[in-house]
């Protein structure tokens, strides 16, 4: 890892399952990221609102609700409000192969369905942070 980034994992919408959130956001502090979790509930605004506010690489988001298709593009949105659309977006959940498909086409850096080991998912963000540095 060229640096320590800094990352937050957040959970949009009313989705209340947050284990695999709080899974990640143990294994990319293991893993040497500084990771800022926001908890359950989180509305695009107050996403971005922490990302800005935590000076973060990248935003991981969790997302079981079905509800992916219309937060993933509002939280890029509100990050692009606050001139951070260079932030990597990154997610999990339980998302179709045709939609995670649809959200990297819209900029999202990748996703990660159920069984996606934790270490497969920081080395991807480390080398894929590491790649924006060059």
């Amino acid at each position: 890892m060229k640096r320590p980034y800094r990352v937050v994992v957040a959970k949009p919408g009313l989705d209340g399952h947050d284990r695999g959130a709080k899974t990640i956001t143990r294994a990319l502090r293991d893993h040497g990221f500084e990771v800022i979790y926001t908890g359950l509930h989180q509305l695009p605004e107050q996403i971005a609102e922490t990302a800005l506010q935590e000076d973060v690489d990248a935003v991981g988001l969790s997302l079981l609700s079905g509800a992916h298709l219309t937060l993933f593009p509002r939280v890029m949105e509100e990050l692009r409000a606050r001139d951070l659309g260079d932030v990597l977006i990154f997610g999990g959940g339980v998302i179709p192969d045709a939609d995670a498909i649809e959200l990297r086409s819209q900029g999202v850096g990748e996703i990660f369905g159920p069984g996606t080991s934790l270490k497969e998912i920081a080395t991807w963000l480390e080398q894929a942070l590491d790649a924006r540095e060059q």
